[in-house]
């Protein structure tokens, strides 16, 4: 890093933004294939939340890719650019105050367990959708495993590109066994026994 570059101290921290806004901050790390459910879940949780008076802020996978990584492709080596960002403004959003909520395939178990690194231990939330990679083809709500399978698409996870399943996440989903409603529920439920929110 560049010698004239120096970290400015704030007069509000962490801790003073989160008093104000009632709740802890964190980061619900929502992780599994493309069609697992993940944007569909986090954003009936956001809404929820938002009932509640939670301040939240979700991001999504293809929406960061239209402004903020637009830049970047879906070889490994982008995906793990992808993450890094990602990670880092999660943890601005997580310093703001706010319970970030983010949808992403995010493959790789260094790259979610570098996120978690950024923040506090017990601000860091790994959700894994770990609904059956066939029930997501099934669904394919883009198109784009039937892309995949005609080659259409390379480095598509679960079909030529690695997908690591989370070794020990604070909670698992299984959308084809649980109503979206069910899920929604589940989260709260842990994040009331946390007392992150409540």
């Amino acid at each position: 890093m560049d010698e004239n570059i120096v970290w400015h101290n704030y007069a509000v921290d962490k801790t003073q933004r989160s008093k104000l806004k009632g709740h802890k901050p964190c980061i619900l790390w929502f992780t599994g294939f493309s069609g697992s459910g993940k944007s569909t879940v986090a954003n009936a949780l956001e809404h929820a939340l938002q009932e509640q008076g939670i301040h939240t802020y979700l991001l999504d996978g293809d929406n960061v890719r239209h402004g903020l990584c637009k830049d970047l492709g879906f070889s490994d080596e982008d995906r793990v650019e992808n993450i890094r960002r990602v990670g880092e403004l999660s943890k601005l959003m997580v310093d703001a105050g706010l319970m970030v909520l983010t949808a992403f395939i995010s493959p790789f178990q260094a790259e979610r367990d570098m996120v978690r690194s950024l923040v506090q231990s017990d601000e860091f939330i790994e959700v894994y959708l770990d609904t059956p990679l066939e029930v997501c083809e099934q669904r394919d709500p883009k198109g784009l495993y039937k892309k995949a399978r005609a080659g259409e698409i390379k480095h598509f996870t679960g079909i030529d590109s690695t997908y690591e399943p989370p070794i020990n996440p604070e909670i698992c989903l299984n959308t084809a066994e649980q109503s979206l409603a069910e899920s929604v529920q589940q989260l709260i439920n842990y994040l009331e026994s946390k007392n992150i929110i409540g």
